[in-house]
């Protein structure tokens, strides 16, 4: 069953922003123009979508993010409530030069709460960006970055869980995040 996009009547989306079948728009969000919103994604209330940003596919924008002009996000993309993502190195009030610069984040990355991405960084999918982390440099493919700024603490499953590996001995195996049980998990 094909299912319409929601969009809340409090939400303002420019003409030529293009909104997937089944996405949830909610209230008091922005979507600017040229913005692609993917199939089957929610946005959350009070959220402001810049123009020509790109959200892929089954992703989830809780309240209050902000997602700057030049970020991409690739399908299945957790971000939590306040998360900014930025698009100038040296913003000026009074800047006539100033450049975008580009900030991408693949399939499966989980951002957490508060956190800020500043531009030019790249998330390699399935990482995990913990809450309140400020993001200063790439993130590798499965890994938990955190901390201000962050850095890699450990890496993770395709679902989240934790290797609890040493990050120093580089990134996992694919046999490694792949989801299997681990030691400690409850038997089913």
């Amino acid at each position: 069953m094909i299912r319409k996009a929601y969009i809340d009547p409090t939400s303002v989306v420019h003409d030529s922003a293009s909104i997937g079948e089944g996405a949830m728009i909610w209230n008091w969000t922005k979507v600017r123009e040229n913005a692609e919103i993917g199939t089957g994604t929610s946005i959350g209330q009070c959220v402001y979508i810049d123009m020509g940003v790109r959200i892929g596919a089954r992703c989830k924008i809780q309240n209050g993010v902000s997602i700057y002009q030049g970020v991409t996000l690739g399908d299945d993309v957790f971000v939590g409530p306040d998360a900014t993502f930025t698009n100038d190195r040296v913003p000026r009030a009074h800047s006539t030069d100033w450049e975008i610069v580009v900030t991408i984040v693949e399939q499966g990355v989980s951002i957490g709460a508060n956190a800020t991405i500043i531009c030019g960084n790249s998330l390699g999918r399935h990482c995990i960006v913990a809450a309140g982390s400020t993001v200063t440099a790439d993130v590798p493919p499965f890994a938990l970055a955190m901390g201000t700024p962050a850095r890699v603490v450990d890496y993770v499953t395709v679902s989240g869980r934790r290797l609890r590996r040493d990050p120093q001995a580089g990134p996992p195996t694919i046999e490694e995040v792949m989801d299997k049980k681990l030691p400690g998990d409850a038997q089913k």
